[in-house]
């Protein structure tokens, strides 16, 4: 009898460990899968990430907005002009330098508006080039392999049968948790691209003040918020990043129980500043 009830609690052991692995190598292999997508996600300029729908953006902000914007130009270049003229003690001494001034800096800001998507391609290219670098290196230092879950299944196997159930249960409850945080990633990569599409689509506007002195704060804000979306990408990966190094941990606790709920409060540690990367962004860069 003895034998058998070994045998039995020995089966029951590698079944319940079994499960608790496989509970927890889903949420690993959530993580995994997550840095390789995130950093092919936020590595991808607005042109090449969805044609389509970049194409009807600018179409859009070129037929619709870009007029707008001329009129806009054309008001703040005919301000400036009677500004600059006024100046110099109302018409009493004119200086004809300041007419090449103003024809300058108005064939300048004529420049920028009609360049206004390659420089925001521009700015997202570089930040491209940022998370495809940081991809590389959080991808080596984060990964998570089979022999952190082999190390584990060794603490696992020297736990009675009790504790073993119980950690099943939590381990369970962490494999939904991974479900939400693939939800949630979703939502901020995918809604942080939306948002870049809609901000763009206005992209001629603020341009056209650029090279105003007066109304130039509109489009160094716009800027400003461009710089800020671009790299939130990077900070989603930092991010993940820290997130997955941290799991790496649960193998190194002498309390596996402890460890499951310390990865638990960990991911949703990663929710919460994964929806913080935006604001975080926009206070770097001095965005209001």
């Amino acid at each position: 009898m003895g034998f058998l009830r070994d045998f039995i609690a020995d089966w029951l052991r590698e079944i319940l460990v079994n499960g608790i692995l496989a509970n927890l190598g889903g949420l690993f292999d959530t993580v995994n899968d997550q840095i390789v997508d995130i950093t092919v996600q936020v590595g991808t300029p607005p042109n090449a990430w969805h044609p389509g729908v970049f194409s009807l953006i600018q179409n859009l902000s070129e037929t619709v907005v870009l007029p707008i914007a001329g009129v806009i130009l054309t008001f703040i270049a005919t301000y400036e002009l009677i500004q600059l003229i006024l100046e110099k003690n109302n018409l009493q001494e004119v200086d004809t330098w300041i007419f090449f001034k103003w024809v300058f800096k108005t064939f300048v800001a004529v420049i920028i508006l009609s360049n206004t998507f390659t420089a925001i391609i521009a700015i997202f290219e570089v930040a491209q080039s940022v998370a495809n670098s940081a991809g590389g290196l959080i991808g080596d230092s984060a990964a998570i392999t089979p022999e952190i879950l082999d190390a584990f299944r060794y603490q696992l196997m020297e736990m009675d049968l009790g504790p073993l159930i119980g950690l099943w249960l939590q381990s369970f409850i962490v494999q939904i948790t991974s479900m939400a945080l693939g939800i949630i990633v979703f939502v901020i990569v995918y809604g942080r691209m939306v948002e870049i599409f809609v901000l763009t689509s206005l992209a001629p506007i603020p341009f056209a003040t650029l090279s105003s002195r007066e109304f130039g704060s509109m489009g160094q804000n716009y800027v400003k918020a461009l710089c800020a979306l671009a790299f939130q990408g990077f900070l989603i990966l930092v991010c993940i990043a820290i997130y997955a190094v941290m799991v790496q941990g649960i193998v190194t606790s002498d309390d596996p129980i402890g460890a499951i709920w310390l990865t638990l409060g960990y991911t949703v540690l990663l929710c919460f500043t994964l929806f913080k990367t935006g604001s975080v962004a926009k206070s770097i860069f001095g965005t209001h």
